[in-house]
């Protein structure tokens, strides 16, 4: 096996949601750290892709929309031919799905390696254990490990908001005269099972309008409606909705600000350990041990132990299996907002 300094050009494959992209980002700092003359391309569909700007260890980002434009196989054709074409030297897959690894396989790249969980992970040259104690983070990093390099420990993901980045967050927040210690809350998710009820968020609100701190709601475009509907529900006349507003990058930044972010099992978690801001995280259908957990000095997680239903899915899903959304329900809003106010001390 060659040193990683040899091998010239790097792939990686991450066509996952959000989360997924910033959590393979140490992968990529750390392939800088070992090889820092590399050129790395980094392959992504086009909402995560805007998370990758202004990052100094990418030359370069593939996209694929494989859900858009580039659906259908004679679109696949066409990307897997754009890859042959720029003889990479090796790819590194965290990516698991049978679409990455007919990527990887096809591209007849020399060297290519993912986990021996992946599918079909029989067609990659080098498979490393998929190792489920561990972080996330961990579990990417362990794929240098045919390369005899060994990151144990969690590291934290760079993002690199720009100048403009900032000054759009300044604006917003004097749009809406956020200053000082505000509260960045996140109730959103892909998946219903992982997202935290609505009117237990309301409730939150309700109590946290005693002590008058500036609420900010983040997410994305898909997370827009909820958030008004769970603001414009509420008493609280403190709360203000920068959901589909600001870029993922824009958002990091605006949570980066905030004195702690509450968040579902979701990617505005991973924004914010990567920013630096203290995590309150609610998990529900998925348990921490799954490795997506925040893994900040003062992050606090909640969750209801000792359901035998729990955990019922690996992703989370659009219904409860038993119908009483239980592992959520008992999560007490009281107590989750004794857990903000001491984040504002």
């Amino acid at each position: 096996m060659k040193n990683l300094t040899e091998y010239k050009k790097i792939l990686i494959i991450q066509t996952a949601f959000l989360g997924d992209v910033i959590l393979t980002l140490p992968l990529v700092q750390s392939i800088k750290k070992y090889s820092p003359d590399s050129f790395v391309s980094f392959l992504c569909i086009p909402s995560t892709s805007v998370l990758l700007e202004n990052n100094p260890d990418i030359d370069e980002v593939i996209i694929y929309d494989k859900r858009g434009k580039d659906k259908g196989l004679k679109n696949y054709y066409n990307l897997l031919k754009r890859i042959k074409e720029k003889n990479f030297d090796v790819i590194f897959s965290p990516h698991r799905s049978l679409r990455s690894t007919f990527i990887s396989y096809f591209s007849r790249v020399p060297l290519t390696i993912s986990y021996n969980k992946s599918s079909f992970q029989f067609l990659y040259k080098k498979i490393v254990k998929y190792d489920k104690s561990i972080h996330e983070i961990q579990r990417n990093l362990s794929l240098l490990s045919p390369f005899g390099i060994f990151e144990k420990e969690i590291i934290k993901p760079l993002l690199f908001a720009s100048d403009d980045d900032r000054n759009v967050v300044s604006n917003f927040q004097a749009a809406n005269k956020i200053d000082g210690k505000f509260i960045a809350v996140a109730p959103g998710s892909v998946w219903y099972t992982k997202t935290y009820p609505e009117e237990k968020f309301i409730k939150l609100l309700d109590i946290l309008r005693e002590f008058g701190t500036k609420i900010v709601f983040v997410g994305g475009e898909d997370d827009s409606g909820l958030c008004s509907k769970i603001i414009y529900s509420s008493k609280n006349f403190n709360a203000f909705n920068s959901a589909g507003k600001l870029t993922p990058l824009q958002s990091a930044e605006l949570i980066k600000r905030s004195s702690v972010l509450i968040s579902n099992d979701s990617a505005p978690m991973h924004l914010a350990n990567a920013v630096g801001t203290k995590v309150i995280a609610i998990f529900g259908a998925t348990v921490p041990e799954f490795g997506f957990y925040p893994y900040g000095t003062h992050d606090t997680i909640f969750q209801t132990n000792g359901l035998k239903c729990r955990p019922c899915s690996v992703h989370g899903g659009n219904r409860c299996p038993i119908k009483t959304f239980v592992c959520m329900n008992k999560i007490d809003e009281v107590k989750l907002c004794t857990e903000i106010l001491k984040s504002l001390r």
